[in-house]
């Protein structure tokens, strides 16, 4: 074998050891497409939205930190490359958010809500997006949740 030939077949070497280390420790492997269906609901009411990191963050560039979070003292201190917790981990109350006759409930228990968190993050984006005139995702319930099919 060459020199010239010795010398690229260990840069190759080193770049795929490299790539593979880096997978390695990148966190969790990522799933392209995600339907979200939660233990937490007995029955979904409506049908399951389904939603694709790669339309996200390949073809948006959207950064994974826009819905990945961990909060510390009110900042998001979640980095890429950290595991991801499913959303119901902490967002952990089944159904939407409702205060008692005549109380309110506060921001911080009503993201306590999955259905309040989800909607929040996803559907508030889109809304976002859509004010600043910017290419966006759905932001109606149909067009998130397909109609469900019935049962024969």
């Amino acid at each position: 074998m060459g020199k010239r030939s010795l010398i690229l077949t260990t840069v190759l070497g080193m770049t795929i050891s490299i790539f593979l280390l880096s997978m390695a420790f990148a966190g969790q492997e990522v799933p392209d497409t995600i339907t979200m269906k939660s233990a937490l609901f007995k029955k979904h009411k409506k049908g399951l939205v389904t939603f694709t990191h790669k339309k996200h963050s390949i073809d948006y560039n959207i950064a994974c930190v826009e819905c990945h979070h961990v909060y510390k003292d009110g900042k998001n201190v979640w980095k890429e490359g950290d595991n991801v917790k499913k959303c119901m981990e902490c967002h952990n109350k089944a159904g939407k958010p409702r205060a008692k006759k005549g109380e309110k409930l506060s921001k911080d228990e009503k993201i306590k809500y999955l259905y309040t968190a989800i909607h929040a993050n996803c559907k508030g984006c889109h809304k976002d997006l859509k004010k600043q005139g910017k290419k966006t995702g759905p932001t109606k319930c149909t067009e998130c949740h397909p109609k469900k099919e019935k049962k024969k």
